[in-house]
């Protein structure tokens, strides 16, 4: 598998995060919040992810974009326990929700115990 986040492994779709807002289940592993839902999207990758930060937390858009970068960047490295696991196609967005930024070595072991979170809740609930 690539260590890469491609453009069809984004979540762009308005409908789709619409949805998933609507309908979605929410586990948190702070600083991180995830809202997911296991639904068809037109992506041939298992996954689609969106990353958020609040304008209402961070005024500067160069630490909101910052930060989302540092997101991204660590859902890359650990994608693989996700794509391990699913075998549905699933649609979700990971929020950052402190007030203040942390660094990524932090953000990094908080994205691996999310991810394993996620992926034992799915399968709890294929059971």
């Amino acid at each position: 598998m690539k260590f890469t986040l491609g453009k069809q492994e984004r979540l762009k779709s308005k409908k789709l995060i619409g949805k998933l807002y609507e309908e979605g289940k929410s586990i948190k592993v702070f600083p991180l919040r995830m809202v997911y839902i296991q639904t068809e999207h037109t992506s041939k990758f298992p996954v689609q992810v969106g990353v958020s930060v609040p304008k209402r937390n961070f005024k500067s858009a160069v630490d909101r974009n910052r930060i989302k970068r540092l997101l991204r960047e660590t859902y890359r490295k650990k994608k693989y326990t996700v794509y391990d696991a699913v075998n549905k196609p699933h649609v979700f967005m990971i929020s950052y929700i402190a007030r203040d930024e942390w660094t990524y070595a932090d953000l990094e072991v908080k994205m691996k115990k999310l991810l394993t979170l996620f992926v034992t809740e799915i399968n709890k609930n294929e059971e």
